[in-house]
């Protein structure tokens, strides 16, 4: 009679530690849940960054390549404009003179400017396809960066050097509000990549 009350209580108590035990393992999961998220996060940021990188070197080596876009073709002067100078934002991401005379069967380009411009649609076509809500400014600039070192967006063109500048929607690195039901995330508010191009300005 005395050992039923025993019996009872073993049984009791294991089951608690089961319970415990489900209750870690959970937590447990769950972290791992979490862990995964994150790196799956980081390695698509690590991703767009790597893609925003490639699009405006690339860039920068077809403002090389095609540096008349930039001098007066008599004189070689710098003539301070340039095609290659614009600004693009989504959704929309157009040219601001569309060309396809780079396209095989397409009227030929007949001058810098009409390369550039079909340079320019071809490229920004990238953009729009590698990066969400891509940004695009590309422009005379002496000061890409504000005072604390974060990229801006803006020109200051007095002795500037032409500059490429992308954004793209990122999440974001400050913490959600209590109100939000979903990921933050920056909206292009900053440029993610600046690219400095030496096409030979200064002659």
């Amino acid at each position: 009679m005395l050992h039923s009350p025993t019996r009872r209580h073993a049984a009791g108590f294991s089951l608690v530690e089961v319970l415990i035990s489900v209750v870690i393992l959970s937590f447990g999961l769950l972290g791992m849940v979490g862990l995964q998220a994150t790196s799956l996060q980081a390695n698509r940021e690590a991703r767009l960054q790597a893609s925003g990188s490639e699009l405006a070197r690339e860039m920068g080596e077809l403002m090389r390549g095609n540096a008349d876009a930039f001098f007066d073709p008599v004189t070689k002067v710098s003539l301070g404009t340039s095609p290659y100078y614009f600004t693009a934002s989504s959704p929309t991401l157009t040219a601001p003179a569309p060309s396809t005379c780079l396209n095989v069967g397409g009227t030929p380009c007949v001058n810098s400017t009409a390369i550039a411009n079909a340079e320019i649609t071809d490229w920004l076509a990238r953009v729009k396809d590698e990066l969400p809500g891509a940004r695009v400014e590309i422009c005379l600039d002496s000061t890409p960066f504000s005072g604390s070192g974060t990229p801006v967006w803006g020109c200051s063109a007095a002795n500037g050097l032409p500059t490429v500048k992308i954004g793209w929607t990122r999440n974001s690195f400050k913490r959600a509000s209590v109100q939000d039901s979903g990921q933050s995330f920056d909206f292009a508010s900053t440029p993610g990549v600046v690219f400095t191009v030496d096409i030979g300005l200064d002659k």
